[in-house]
This record gives structure tokens, C-alpha cells and sequence, in this order.
């Protein structure tokens, strides 16, 4: 199968943080940023990698006045490179005030004084919604591609969420190996149909490594468990409220993501949380799904460009 060959190839590094080795991909040099030209930086959502943005840089680099300007996206604890170098989490657990620790960090090594583009899909779009309410002076423009937040958690869920978790932590826990690159590949085109092949067998290289003959995916078994953590929506709208950046909300427009709450939590809900947003703009993505940035990179690059500026 031919394999989508990247106009501009990343070079990969490794941060020591919080006790973690996390890898962070570089197109650009990050101390090259400047205030007028500020350091972009994107964030993978749950069971992807920082790979995934390849395909949208690539577009971004084909918009006038983007060709050099410094990026930089990063892997959480538990998945792609960072996975591959620290391993698993010592107490199996995941917690977001971990991911918003460790982009901390990383962002006062990468970009130290200095404010930010801040871009995140999914579980990376709710985390750096919550980031950038905390740390409103490190943010210059927020992106929050697809990152629709959790179904409302009452306090009376807390004893089941806790004991599920710790029957959890007794069940062993394994994701499937694939006899392949290219079975990994028609997993990933399983999961998203508008996935090209050829962007597919690029992508799966780096959502999966080969070892023992079998290709593993690049991520810490240990997310599939329930966590005990409730999602307090009181906290999360204060946060929201926090957020002076501004900010572009982008949903793609054949979305699926609100299947998996089976009723919980509907886009009503979610653009009713938009709304308490001080400065924030919202686009729908035409012909486009959940991976938004697989999909129609062209055209989510032309409204990043402008709306970042």
C-alpha cells in the first residue's frame, strides 16, 4: 500500500518531566517564537499520538505566512513516544490534573515567559480548555477542536465511580495487537472511514510499534479502566469562565462523539457550556467527523491561520 509521504517531517525529543519521559514533536525551532510570531502548540486527544497533527501541519505550512512559524505538539503521559519511554503509570491511573501538570511544565521549557497557541482535539481539547482557565497569561489564542466535555456527574455516583475503580485496578487489562502495519492501518480506517489509506499506513507507524512479531499500540493499557474521578460540571464551567484568550471552538459536522454518552450529554448540552465563554468563536467543519484534522486538514488549516493570526 502507498504510504502519504510528509511534506514537512517532525524531529522528535524528549522532555524529563514530572518523574516522565515525554516526547515532543518539533517543525520548527520553539526558540525561534517571538511575541509577534508565538510558539503553536497542540495536544492529541485520548488513544491518539502527537503524530496525528502531521497531516495538519502540512496544510498549515501551505498557508501564507505559515511556512516556518515554529510548532510543536506533544504526547501525554501514557501514549505514543512518552509511552514508549516511561512505560506505564506507577499507580495505573490517569488523571486530567496530571495532563495539565505536565503541559505546564513543558510549556515553561518551550516557550518560558511567553504566551502561547494553544490547540487541542478531544480529551486534548477538554484539557486545554481547563488549562488555559488556570493559566489565562500563558494563552494568546485557544483552539478547542472537538473537546465536548463529559456527561454531568452527581455526587451520589462517587461510591460506584470509586469501587469500579478499585476492582479495576485488580483486572488485568490488555489492548489488541494487530499481525501487521497495515492491520493497524484497517483499524484506524475501521475507526474513521474519511481516513485515506495512504494516511492511514503513514499514521499507523507511529500509533503502533512492532515487537515480537506483533504490532502493539502505543498506549498504556491502563486507559481502558474506569477512573475514579467524577466530572464536577460547577468546576468545569468556573474554570471555562477563566478563559480570556480567545478562543475557536470547532465541531465537525458529522460528529459521532455524542454516541458514546448514550443520552447524557447531547451537543445542546455542550454548546450550552460554549456559551459562558467570554470571547469565543464557533465553526462547524462541513464533511468532516470526530477527527476533524484527518479529515479536512485544507480547510481547518485556512480558519487556524486566520483565526490565530
Amino acid at each position: 500500500m502507498a504510504e502519504h509521504v510528509s511534506r514537512h517531517p517532525f524531529r522528535a525529543e524528549r522532555l524529563a518531566v514530572r518523574g516522565q519521559q515525554l516526547q515532543i514533536l518539533h517543525w520548527g525551532d520553539p526558540a525561534e517564537a517571538t511575541d509577534a510570531v508565538p510558539l503553536t502548540v497542540m495536544v492529541h486527544g485520548w488513544m491518539d499520538v502527537a503524530a496525528s497533527y502531521q497531516f495538519l501541519v502540512d496544510a498549515l505550512r501551505a498557508q501564507p505566512g505559515w511556512g516556518a512559524r515554529p510548532l510543536l505538539a506533544l504526547d501525554w503521559r501514557g501514549f505514543g513516544g512518552s509511552y514508549l519511554a516511561s512505560g506505564p503509570a506507577p499507580d495505573g491511573d490517569y488523571a486530567y490534573v496530571d495532563y495539565l501538570a505536565d503541559l505546564d511544565a513543558v510549556l515553561d521549557r518551550v516557550s518560558p515567559g511567553r504566551a502561547v497557541n494553544l490547540i487541542g482535539h478531544s480529551m486534548g481539547g477538554n484539557v486545554v480548555m481547563l488549562y488555559a482557565g488556570a493559566r489565562p497569561g500563558r494563552i494568546r489564542r485557544l483552539v478547542n477542536l472537538e473537546g465536548v466535555g463529559l456527561p454531568v456527574a452527581a455526587p451520589e455516583e462517587a461510591p460506584r465511580r470509586l469501587a469500579a475503580w478499585l476492582d479495576g485496578l485488580k483486572a488485568p487489562v490488555a489492548l489488541k495487537d494487530y499481525d501487521s502495519v497495515a492491520a493497524v492501518a484497517a483499524r484506524l480506517r475501521q475507526n474513521n472511514p474519511r481516513l485515506t489509506p495512504e494516511r492511514a499506513q503513514w499514521l499507523a507507524g507511529h500509533w503502533a510499534h512492532e515487537a515480537g512479531g506483533r504490532w502493539h499500540i502505543n498506549a498504556d493499557p491502563a486507559h481502558k479502566r474506569p477512573g475514579p474521578h467524577l466530572y464536577r460540571l460547577e468546576e468545569v464551567l468556573a474554570t471555562w469562565r477563566a478563559i480570556t484568550a480567545p478562543t475557536l471552538v470547532v465541531e465537525g459536522a458529522d460528529t459521532a462523539v455524542y454516541q458514546f454518552f448514550n443520552g447524557r450529554h447531547t451537543r445542546d448540552d455542550f454548546l450550552q457550556r460554549v456559551a459562558v465563554l467570554q470571547n469565543a468563536t464557533h465553526r462547524v467543519l462541513p464533511d468532516a467527523g470526530h477527527m476533524l484534522h484527518h479529515d479536512q486538514p485544507e480547510q481547518l488549516a485556512a480558519w487556524l491561520a486566520d483565526f490565530l493570526g
